[in-house]
This record gives structure tokens, sequence and C-alpha cells, in this order.
């Protein structure tokens, strides 16, 4: 066997294996979306895709670095001048140090067109939030039956009959939801669904100001609401909030979502919840 032809092969696949991945997690919706929907291409999850990413990743660099190995004298004769003497800053080395150099100076401060591609993959999972939907917090799917009926204002008694009803095989409220999804080969999302019911016998024993609390922490997906949405949700007065905005020297509008709101006014989405929590529980809205 050629070992010089093995490890050249070696790098072309891996090299195509993780071309392949890149563009996989490129586009892959954000854990918590991907968690909570069960969210699978060609049959791997995401962390299918990610791990395979990371080990496939580790073959190319062994790779790598045995073709450095292998081809060290040809190396060496790319960094060397018209008189045949070494010289690593040479016209080619050059050039393939400031194309590196732009993109990692690019990335770090956002120019295009570094910025451009994370703005592309941060649009297509923002679409993925919107087509499969946002877990109601962060990490739902880890929680157990008991624990998420609590957090979701669900008779936990009702939620495990319609559990059970629909062919779900649950042991008991302290079953992990995504445990359960996996053994009923569903996603936690869709095992939510079907405990969703029970919401309405919770909600009527509530207090009917429950509906309308601002919580004292944002929830799952608060950065991709729109400022509309958002008071829609709590009860508020969007009229009342964009003038208690305007008044804080807040820049905002109802079609805004927070992260738009944020980088209009240099702070960060928990800036503009703290200041909208801070307006509700001065004045009620």
């Amino acid at each position: 066997m050629n070992m010089r032809k093995i490890t050249s092969m070696t790098m072309l696949l891996s090299l195509l294996v993780l071309t392949i991945n890149s563009i996989i997690l490129y586009v892959v919706p954000e854990g918590r979306i991907a968690y909570w929907a069960g969210w699978k291409f060609l049959g791997l999850t995401k962390g299918d895709w990610g791990a395979q990413h990371t080990t496939v990743g580790v073959l190319f660099l062994i790779a790598g670095i045995l073709h450095i190995y292998y081809n060290w004298k040809p190396i060496l004769a790319y960094m060397k001048n018209k008189t045949r003497q070494i010289k690593v800053f040479t016209g080619s080395f050059n050039v393939a140090l400031a194309l590196t150099a732009i993109f990692v100076v690019g990335t770090y401060f956002n120019i295009p067109p570094m910025s451009t591609i994370l703005h592309i993959s941060e649009s297509v999972k923002d679409q993925a939030a919107v087509t499969y939907g946002e877990p109601p917090y962060g990490h739902a799917e880890s929680s157990t039956l008991k624990m998420f009926s609590k957090r979701e204002n669900l008779d936990l008694q009702q939620s495990l009959e319609l559990l059970r009803a629909g062919g779900i095989k649950v042991d008991g409220p302290e079953d992990i939801l995504k445990t359960v999804a996996w053994r009923n080969d569903r996603s936690p999302q869709q095992i939510y669904e079907i405990m969703k019911p029970a919401k309405l016998a919770a909600a009527q024993s509530a207090s009917t100001d429950a509906a309308g609390r601002f919580p004292d922490a944002p929830e799952s997906g608060w950065g991709k609401k729109k400022l509309a949405e958002a008071c829609l949700e709590y009860g508020l007065n969007l009229e009342d909030i964009l003038a208690k905005f305007g008044e804080r020297g807040v820049v905002a509008e109802a079609e805004m979502n927070i992260k738009e709101i944020a980088a209009a006014n240099d702070i960060d989405p928990m800036g503009v919840f703290e200041t909208l929590h801070d307006i509700v529980t001065s004045k009620n809205c």
C-alpha cells in the first residue's frame, strides 16, 4: 500500500464530508428549535451532524499533518525564491496570508462579505423558527412531565391521560419529555401538542391576571418576537409602550423585532427586555 496515496485520498474524502456537514450546519435550525421539533436531515439529528463534523475534522487534521510530512520537499520548494533560498514571506505566501487574515479580521469586525455570509445563515435559521416553532422555554425537552406541566400551566393528571389515550407510552410524571418523545418516535413538540388541551382546564382555575402577566425573565425566542406580538401576548397596550419607549429615548416600531430594536439602540435584546419590564412594572400598560 502507498501511504502517500492513502493520505491524499483520505484528505479528499474527509474534506468532502466536512463540506457537506458544513453546509448542513450552516442552515440547520438553532439547537433549541432543532431539539424541540425533532429536526432531522437524511435521518440524522443536529447533534449527529455536529458529532460527524467533529470526528471527521479530526481525521482531516491527522491526514493533513501526514500530507505535510509526505510532501515536505514540495512545500519547501514553494517557499524558495528565484535564487533557491528558503524565504517564508514569498509572494504566494503573502497572498495566502492576506486572504486568511481578511477572512479572520473581517469576521471579527462583521465586515462584508463575511458578515453577509453570517447574515444569510441567520436568516435561514430565523425562518426555521417560524416553520418549526419555538419551544415554550429553553431546554423544555429536558424537563420532566411534572415540571413541564407546571411551567406550562397544564393539568398534570389530564396531560397523562391525554398522552395514554393518544397511544403514547408514558410511565409517569417523572418521565423526561424528550425521552417520552424518543420512546414513541415523536418530537417533544408533538408530545406537547397532545398535552395542550389540558391547558384549558388549568387556565380556568388560574387568575385572569395571570394571562397578561409580564415575565421576570425573557422566554425562549424573545429576540425574534416583534414588539406588536410581545404586547399582544402579554396584554400590553402597544401605543402606550411605544410612547414610553420614546420618553426613554428608545427607537422602536411595532413591526420591529426585539433584535432589531436592540441593534437600533446599540444595546442587546436583554436590555430591551429590562426596559420593557421596567415600564410594565412601574405602570400598568
